[in-house]
């Protein structure tokens, strides 16, 4: 069950639209569209390019980096799935992509209660470039 803003302890401060792990409310993601064109580029190739991005400010131990997760739709390549799964206890389970021999994406199968990051794809900033906008 997701927790409610107005449930929550005194200790921990409300944040509008927040998605908060229940079993730690401290651990909360906002998810927003991104609002403009998306195209995720590995050297000069293309893989995915969208205008239903969606944007994700996750806090935990600490604020991590804001994320940007594309639906499949997007994707203007084929991706290899990797054996490599990992479990986040407030999105779920990561599966892992790569494009080349190189590991450049994940996408959620996501818990409940953060059913609107299920099934979308992300990307390692390392080695991609993001464009925002036309």
């Amino acid at each position: 069950m997701p927790v409610a803003e107005s449930d929550l302890p005194d200790t921990v401060a409300p944040v509008e639209g927040a998605i908060r792990n229940p079993a730690n409310p401290h651990h909360f993601m906002v998810v927003q569209p991104a609002g403009r064109r998306i195209r995720i580029f590995f050297g000069d190739r293309l893989v995915a390019d969208s205008m239903d991005a969606l944007r994700v400010i996750e806090i935990g131990r600490r604020a991590y980096e804001p994320r940007l997760y594309l639906p499949k739709q997007a994707l203007t390549v084929p991706l290899v799935k990797l054996d490599k799964v990992t479990h986040c206890p407030l999105k779920g389970d990561a599966h892992y992509f790569s494009l080349e021999g190189q590991e450049i994406a994940w996408a959620y199968r996501s818990l409940d209660f953060a059913a609107v990051l299920d099934g979308l794809y992300s990307f390692w900033g390392d080695n991609m470039r993001i464009v925002e906008g036309e």
